[in-house]
């Protein structure tokens, strides 16, 4: 079998964790690296011993050796270069968010539908030790109908600059960078159902905090603290069709003593800890049980989740079974996070 040729565009912290994963994948070569600072695809390509540094898209586009490319780049772009791709009949790994509105996730879906091809959203959460454990048990019934879900994702002091606090080119702030992670595990987690209703709200007090010293935090390359256009916090209930509801909040930069993650769900039969440790609640014998699965990871294994998600995608384009994070499940997660800025921006209920 020869080995699918895979692209890296963009070359932003993230694109790492792509490039380690496709260098440990057997059916793999790195065929080229794209980013729109030469320089910096250079060096990439030099650490990951890939065959071309590209001076295009286009250039990359017309390379009829390509078979694969993950999108590595800031949101703004996902929908015009996933669209070239599809075009160019290409396998597609697009790092989440799928992209910044719902009209351009419709485009994306549209086009994709047009071509036999793998289109594979970066939803890493789904393929963690942890996540993947808890949904063999809701498979098994074991939660019951699921109804509630909670979801915290609140950072402290945590804006990382650079494009991500753009909104020009992020499309927004913790949300849509962070809070996607956290909704789309519960939605996932839920059975995917469709969205009814979401109230939102938005909030933009604090900024990125610039005159906080001794707690350091992670920065992007080119973190500049005097740039900020996105919120601080944001919060959401989400209804369903099914009447089931998820509660979330996320933030950049909150005054809370620490940072916090959790998530929580809870059905008929049964409820579990996603994180900050997995845990499983059930009742027997007329008694409440917590209880705690003896495995590698209990939380979120970031590295290994990435490794997984990419041997996902890989198997996907070499077998052609359906992607486990497919275009469509993009797209209905769009809907929540543009309902919830929409929610925020107008101060009323967005229905669906």
């Amino acid at each position: 079998m020869s080995k699918i040729n895979v692209c890296v565009i963009g070359t932003g912290t993230i694109s790492d964790h792509h490039f380690k994963a496709y260098a440990n994948n057997p059916d793999v070569t790195i065929y080229g690296v794209y980013d729109y600072v030469y320089e910096r695809a250079q060096k990439k390509a030099e650490q990951y011993d890939a065959k071309k540094v590209f001076k295009s898209l286009e250039e990359l586009f017309s390379d009829t050796n390509v078979d694969a490319v993950s999108i590595c780049t800031w949101n703004k772009t996902h929908a015009e270069i996933a669209i070239e791709a599809l075009k160019h009949d290409l396998h597609i790994l697009v790092e989440k968010p799928l992209c910044m509105t719902v009209e351009e996730a419709y485009a994306i879906q549209e086009e994709a539908d047009k071509h036999n091809k793998v289109f594979q959203v970066g939803f890493v959460r789904r393929f963690g030790t942890n996540t993947k454990v808890l949904k063999s048990f809701i498979d098994a019934g074991k939660l019951g109908d699921i109804y509630y879900a909670k979801a915290t994702y609140t950072r402290r002091l945590g804006n990382p600059g650079g494009w991500f606090v753009d909104i020009n080119k992020s499309g927004g702030g913790p949300l849509i960078d962070i809070g996607v992670h956290i909704i789309d595990i519960c939605w996932y987690l839920m059975g995917r159902p469709k969205v009814k209703s979401i109230s939102g709200n938005t909030y933009n007090h604090l900024g990125n905090r610039k005159n906080v010293k001794n707690l350091s935090f992670y920065k992007t390359a080119d973190y500049d603290q005097t740039e900020n256009t996105v919120e601080d916090l944001a919060n959401a209930l989400i209804t369903f069709e099914n009447g089931a509801s998820l509660l979330v909040d996320v933030s950049y930069t909150l005054h809370a003593k620490d940072d916090e993650l959790g998530i929580k769900l809870f059905g008929t039969k049964g409820g579990a800890e996603l994180e900050p440790e997995l845990v499983i609640i059930s009742e027997e014998n007329d008694t409440i049980l917590n209880m705690q699965p003896q495995i590698d990871h209990l939380t979120f294994d970031f590295q290994n989740a990435f490794q997984n998600e990419i041997n996902s995608f890989i198997e996907s384009c070499v077998t052609g079974v359906v992607s486990q994070a497919p275009v469509e499940d993009g797209v209905e997660i769009m809907k929540i996070l543009e309902g919830i800025y929409k929610a925020a921006e107008t101060k009323s209920e967005v229905r669906y």
